[in-house]
């Protein structure tokens, strides 16, 4: 069983970043592939970027690389997803998720266990 709360959320405008974590409960953390997915009022969920088990293998979709960083520190059980150059458009709620592996990372229904998610807004 693995607990997930995420923080670090919050207003900000266009240009700004900000560093979300997501704490995790539980021995089995380590053992777990992590993603962060997001969620615009209307819209349906939409992958962000995933970290494999070691955090050697990281994944991004188009419209943040280059702008978002996934990272993890297994001792300290957390992910986090640092966000540059923020724009309005990632307005959204943002999830972290843990799953066994990072098989089908894109897609919500095949994680195992959610945080209650971070609201960020971005002005212009």
């Amino acid at each position: 069983q693995v607990q997930l709360v995420e923080s670090g959320g919050g207003l900000v405008q266009a240009g700004g970043s900000l560093r979300l974590s997501c704490a995790a409960s539980g021995r089995t953390f380590s053992s777990y592939a992590m993603g962060w997915f997001r969620q615009a009022p209307g819209k349906e969920s939409e992958f962000v970027a995933a970290i494999s088990w070691s955090g050697g293998i990281t994944y991004y979709a188009d419209s943040v690389k280059a702008r978002f960083t996934v990272s993890r520190d297994n001792a300290k059980n957390a992910v986090y997803l640092q966000m540059d150059s923020l724009k309005p458009e990632d307005t959204a709620v943002y999830y972290c998720g843990a799953k066994q592996n990072l098989a089908t990372m894109f897609v919500p229904r095949f994680y195992d266990y959610w945080g209650q998610g971070t609201q960020v807004t971005v002005s212009s």
